[in-house]
């Protein structure tokens, strides 16, 4: 065997020792950021003409690098929408990277689609959609919205009377960034209906009336949140639906965070009217139990996302052709070259079963009620509004902003949690509070006890 083949080697059983240190760890740092400066002085010149070596940079990884990222898995990371992928996806993540796939078209990614395909499947029964309906993996959420939003626009320009008008949405203040992100980079305008709580097919129907008219006529959609980030309220999507239907609107339902909880029999009914939206976004490497970077959009009608966004060009000729036998997903977002990152799902769906997934599921959502008991049982604090889906909102009697950071800094430099501070709309003005997010099942009621405690 050659020198570098058995480097190579050597280098392959190093990474697989970590990667199986590292899933079957029980217990593992929380880890915290450290200035560039402080990293480039430790680790020094890691990029050179002449290489420094898998070894040595591998061992620098682990011993320096590691440490400065806060990883999403730990079960007191509770801060921002954590994630906790299973073991089975992670394994798997590793297959995919290395099976080397083209994930756009069929003629080259065909095993592989076929597996997101399975994956998808069952992500689109959640949803209640009509027969036809279908989705893609996504990067994410900001993709899967963009992709759906443009799907929508182009499809209100079909009418040569809009050709070449710019474009309207309305959603409400609680919708996540990416809406506000999306609507920049398609160049459409949005309309905001200013309340954090769920929004409803009243308040949407008074948001049109104040509308002038020539921005009746440039609205084309509305954007309903099935599970908002900051709070985990989901919309009245059945009263916005039938405003939608009336209106002759796009229905979108941003469901990244939430649409995991579609699998929960408990709370299913909370997402009654998404069955009747025109798209929808569902991120898997949230509250699906996928590693990093797997969203989803998904489509009451194939065919109009296909006319948005099917890309065209002689060297992609031979893709289109051998396509005819199989599915493309490159034709129904807006990213054309991409992997197969609905693998991973796919292989832990296959391996766990979808009824664990819906245990998974609803112990996040008791780990919420949970929360919200021991909350109201102290003394020193109080909810801010009742927890929705697996988020809670709470505050610290007498505390001002700076006293949540403060408090966030500290546990997070003890390395014992991150739980980060949030603002909630209380009439006219923000209240500064905190924020638990419930995802990882493996999250117990003593580490939420500590992490209460640790507020005194």
């Amino acid at each position: 065997m050659h020198k570098i083949d058995i480097e190579l080697v050597e280098m392959t059983l190093d990474v697989m020792k970590y990667v199986i240190g590292r899933v079957s760890a029980t217990e593992h740092q929380i880890g915290k950021p450290k200035r560039s400066e402080e990293l480039k002085t430790t680790v020094g010149e890691t990029v050179t003409a002449k290489g420094v070596g898998g070894e040595y940079a591998f061992n620098l990884w682990k011993q320096h690098l590691a440490s400065a990222n806060v990883p999403v898995d730990h079960p007191r990371n509770l801060a921002f929408v954590p994630a906790s992928p299973t073991k089975a996806a992670i394994m798997f993540d590793l297959i995919t990277s290395a099976s080397s796939i083209h994930g756009a078209y069929w003629m080259e990614g065909a095993g592989g689609i076929f597996c997101e395909n399975e994956a998808m499947e069952w992500i689109v029964s959640l949803t209640g959609l009509p027969e036809g309906a279908f989705g893609v993996f996504t990067s994410g959420g900001t993709a899967a919205n963009l992709s759906a939003l443009v799907t929508a626009r182009e499809h209100w320009r079909e009418n040569p009377e809009f050709k070449r008008e710019k474009g309207l949405i309305i959603t409400s203040i609680g919708a996540h960034s990416s809406i506000k992100a999306m609507a920049k980079v398609a160049d459409v305008d949005i309309v905001l209906v200013d309340s954090e709580e769920h929004l409803t097919g009243d308040a949407l129907q008074e948001t049109i009336a104040t509308l002038t008219e020539h921005q009746r006529k440039c609205l084309f959609a509305v954007v309903a949140t099935g599970g908002t980030t900051n709070a985990g309220i989901i919309d009245d999507l059945e009263s916005i639906a039938r405003v939608c239907e009336d209106q002759n609107l796009w229905f979108h339902v941003d469901a990244a965070y939430g649409g995991g909880a579609l699998v929960a029999d408990s709370v299913r009914h909370l997402f009654n009217g998404i069955e009747k939206a025109d798209s929808i976004t569902i991120d898997p490497h949230k509250w699906m139990f996928s590693p990093y970077d797997c969203g989803a959009v998904i489509y009451k009608d194939m065919e109009l996302a296909k006319n948005a966004h099917s890309q065209q060009g002689s060297y992609l000729e031979i893709f289109k052709d051998e396509g005819a036998h199989g599915f493309n997903p490159t034709d129904y977002q807006i990213q054309l070259t991409r992997r197969v990152r609905g693998l991973p799902l796919w292989f832990s769906l296959a391996t766990h079963g979808t009824d664990r997934y819906k245990e998974a599921v609803e112990r996040g959502l008791e780990l919420a009620q949970i929360a919200g008991r021991l909350i109201e049982a102290h003394p020193d604090l109080e909810l801010v509004r009742e927890p929705s889906l697996s988020c809670v909102l709470y505050r610290r009697i007498g505390w001002e902003p700076e006293d949540y950071t403060h408090w966030t800094y500290e546990n997070h430099e003890k390395g014992f949690a991150l739980v980060t501070p949030t603002k909630w709309k209380n009439g006219d003005t923000y209240e500064t509070c905190s924020r638990f997010c419930f995802i990882n099942p493996d999250t117990t009621e003593k580490d939420i006890v500590m992490i209460l405690e640790s507020m005194e």
